[in-house]
């Protein structure tokens, strides 16, 4: 303000620029995790999609896109269409809102796993041998953990004393946890049911030891006896 010279400068932008704030404020004061709202998709960027709710945006993480894997988010979504989404989590201090789109939609694994039972016998494929068991494909993209512990009745060492990849194995359905999406097997109670053993084959160096001695060798010790003994 010019008295002077009878000049006053006003500016329209911090008027707008506070109502958004107080009108920002407001949104996320309403917002609650869980909370179903439609948006419209206002920006892609590599790391998910940016969702307008009507005066503040939110995102949509890549991960939080779909239950299926995307590689990205233009896949899924493309600006300007109207989505639903779910409220995950509201940061009032940053003003941030996670989202997410997949939870609208019922997740296919749950309804894939409804053929799986617990107690369930069925017969898988090794995909991936890790030290602390197998993972065992069941079909239709469901996927199982038969631990080392569950293998056989014997002690087992390493998973390749049992199975191999790509070897057809007969498991039984012990436990299934939809939250984390993981299905526990187990071959050694499938073996039992059904009425044979699981082989478990010797460590390399346990079938014989040098001296003319039979016997076997664990964690670097032998324990031998003399051939006719």
């Amino acid at each position: 303000m010019d008295r002077n010279r009878n000049n006053v400068v006003l500016s329209r932008r911090v008027v707008l620029e506070e109502a958004r704030k107080a009108e920002r404020a407001e949104i996320l004061s309403k917002l609650k995790s869980g909370m179903r709202l439609k948006g419209t998709v206002s920006s892609i960027v590599d790391f998910g999609a940016f969702v307008d709710l009507g005066g503040i945006d939110g995102l949509v993480h890549i991960s939080e896109l779909s239950w299926n894997h995307v590689n990205h988010p233009s896949e899924v979504v493309k600006v300007g269409q109207e989505i639903e989404v779910q409220v995950l989590d509201v940061d009032l201090n940053r003003e941030r809102i996670s989202l997410g789109l997949k939870q609208t939609t019922e997740d296919p694994w749950r309804s894939l796993v409804k053929k799986y039972p617990v107690g369930a016998i069925v017969e898988g494929t090794v995909t991936k041998l890790v030290s602390f068991g197998a993972f065992v494909d069941l079909g239709d993209g469901v996927e199982g953990l038969v631990h080392i512990s569950e293998m056989a009745k014997q002690h087992v060492d390493q998973p390749n004393q049992v199975c191999s990849v790509g070897d057809t194995v007969q498991v039984k359905v012990m436990e299934i946890d939809l939250d984390r999406r993981r299905i526990s097997l187990s071959m050694k109670s499938a073996a039992e049911t059904l009425g044979y053993d699981v082989e478990v084959k010797p460590l390399e160096g346990e079938a014989s030891c040098r001296g003319g001695r039979r016997g076997s060798c664990h964690r670097g010790n032998c324990r031998v006896s003399n051939f006719g003994a």
